[in-house]
């Protein structure tokens, strides 16, 4: 998301829009008519990310923050339906006219931080350092005195930012751990392993632009198709033949309420 609307870099806001929408509203902090009077007539410096947001830092050194959170998604153009946009900046001074938040079933959120407050946001001990940015040596550190399954500690966004439930499972899958496995009980070369490949997953996906399920939810800043699912190992292939071993199929199984799936013949219990 963050890469397919670098194009806003350099850009002045004319106005912060809350678009109109029918279907249950986002968070916007603060309201719109305030967020505006701070944003008009800004440049936009650059787009960062943390974690799983996309950060506008503004010539002021405020930051925009828009966490898409499970259905959103950041465009400059062809938005897949006009009823659920929910914010829109309007832009001038740059080929693209529009930076806008979509979301289907608006569980993501719009706010605007100060440059104090989103250092805050960094030490308030509730995001943990970015899975991209981690070492090899810290990455175990985060997790291994836990009790809890490493699936579900993976998804732990106060320990490493920015894994997601689809990467999380073709992370273990690869490393060839089990994903009930307690952290606690894994080796520091298990642990090398899981970050080795955490690091492979991350990079190849961002390569194809992420993953477009069967749903579509997920959609480029164009309203294009990721192409990552076409490079799955396990998620969301139940009942298949695993590419790995060519012997056990693919099983699914909740854990914390979110779908898992793995192979057993590859990713033994021990």
């Amino acid at each position: 998301m963050r890469r397919g609307v670098l194009g806003i870099v350099g850009a002045r806001i004319s106005r912060a829009e809350r678009t109109p929408c029918p279907k249950r509203p986002i968070a916007i902090t603060p309201r719109i008519d305030h967020l505006n009077k701070r944003v008009r007539d800004r440049q936009i410096t650059s787009v960062d990310r943390l974690g799983k947001r996309v950060v506008v830092r503004l010539d002021s050194e405020d930051r925009l923050i828009l966490e898409p959170r499970m259905t959103g998604l950041i465009l400059i153009a062809d938005p897949p339906t006009v009823e659920h946009l929910r914010f829109c900046l309007h832009l001038n001074k740059c080929p693209v006219k529009k930076l806008m938040f979509w979301d289907r079933r608006g569980l993501g959120n719009v706010s605007l931080l100060s440059a104090l407050q989103y250092e805050t946001k960094l030490n308030d001990g509730k995001l943990g350092p970015d899975a991209m940015d981690i070492s090899a040596d810290e990455f175990p550190n985060r997790f291994r005195h836990s009790r809890r399954e490493i699936k579900v500690a993976l998804l732990d966004q106060k320990a490493v930012l920015g894994i997601g439930n689809l990467y999380a499972s073709e992370i273990l899958h690869l490393a060839g751990i089990h994903p009930q496995t307690r952290c606690d009980r894994i080796s520091q070369r298990r642990w090398q392993k899981i970050y080795d490949h955490m690091i492979h997953v991350f990079e190849i996906a961002i390569e194809y632009e992420g993953s477009t399920l069967s749903d579509g939810t997920y959609r480029n800043a164009i309203n294009g198709e990721g192409s990552y699912q076409n490079e799955h190992r396990v998620y969301d292939r139940e009942g298949e033949t695993c590419p790995s071993c060519h012997q056990s199929s693919i099983r699914r199984i909740v854990q914390a309420q979110r779908a898992t799936f793995f192979c057993q013949n590859c990713q033994t219990k021990r």
